[in-house]
């Protein structure tokens, strides 16, 4: 007759992780960092390090709690919380998106509306330059809610911002073509700062140095080394259609050939920088907050 244990059968003499009668399905685990696993063969415990590529195939590196490290095949043949494993590699994680930006490389703001338009003001002298901000700063500008008004030439400076009545709340930005040392713009807006007084802190009067904004467009984006020489006293903008061999006889050769020039922008990146720096200059100055 057998004797009776009280305490029962050895506990060490079985694997508890083998369950009697049944068998354990192994399942693909994907060998991410930092997770910890067991090599059946070895009972070496260690958390995964990296997985490589080899000539003899791929290896998972494992260290263990000591720092030490020691490579395996990577497959089946390891545990991983009491069950049987395949070590796989990783999914590997998709690119992140790419960042939505405007016309002018800002970073673009999904579904925002337009804010309601700040006292601020930026002017620039004609349609032309107005429309070539509007490509490429539009969106910048309705997020911000800053008008873009014309000055219809740089003539009438002096008296559209006295008009205007710049001051803390109501600064004025100002973009002016060919604004060189000793150029008649240069002398208007020196004019304009000085009869504005104490004004003029609110004013901020910055240009390129092309005769007309369509020279601020890298030639290239229409098939030139540079842009023409036109000889002074002809009008920029027909010398410029006569010298491509395009039509320039009325204002509407004018605005056809500004179209397919405006046409051939995609984004800051077909403007020049002496143009793109002033009108970032002129965005920061009548964005500050206001007060």
């Amino acid at each position: 007759m057998p004797s009776f244990d009280p305490y029962g059968p050895d506990v060490l003499s079985t694997d508890p992780r083998v369950r009697t009668g049944s068998r354990r399905v192994t399942r693909d685990e994907p060998a991410v960092v930092g997770l910890v696993v067991e090599d059946v063969t070895t009972s070496y415990v260690g958390a995964v390090l990296r997985v490589e590529r080899t000539n003899g195939g791929d290896v998972v590196v494992l260290e263990d709690r000591r720092g030490a490290r020691r490579s395996f095949p990577l497959g089946p043949g390891f545990w991983v919380d009491g069950e049987p494993v395949r070590l796989v590699r990783p999914a590997v994680a998709a690119a992140p998106a790419a960042v939505a930006r405007t016309a002018s490389g800002s970073r673009a703001v999904a579904g925002a509306r337009a804010r309601v338009a700040r006292a601020s003001r930026i002017w620039v002298e004609g349609k032309h330059d107005a429309q070539l901000v509007e490509k490429v700063w539009g969106d910048d500008l309705r997020l911000e809610g800053i008008v873009v008004e014309l000055l219809d030439g740089a003539d009438h400076l002096a008296e559209v911002l006295a008009a205007f009545e710049p001051g803390p709340t109501r600064r004025a930005g100002v973009l002016l073509d060919h604004l060189v040392a000793g150029s008649k713009e240069r002398r208007l807006a020196d004019d304009t700062l000085r009869r504005l007084g104490r004004r003029a802190e609110h004013v901020l009067i910055l240009g390129h140095p092309y005769i007309d904004v369509w020279q601020a467009v890298r030639p290239q984006r229409v098939g030139l080394t540079a842009w023409p020489h036109v000889p002074r006293g002809t009008d920029i903008k027909t010398g410029t259609l006569a010298a491509l061999g395009l039509p320039h006889a009325s204002q509407a050769d004018v605005a056809t050939g500004w179209a397919k020039i405006l046409g051939r922008v995609r984004d800051y990146k077909d403007l020049s920088p002496e143009l793109l720096g002033r009108v970032e200059e002129l965005v920061d100055f009548v964005t500050l907050p206001e007060g």
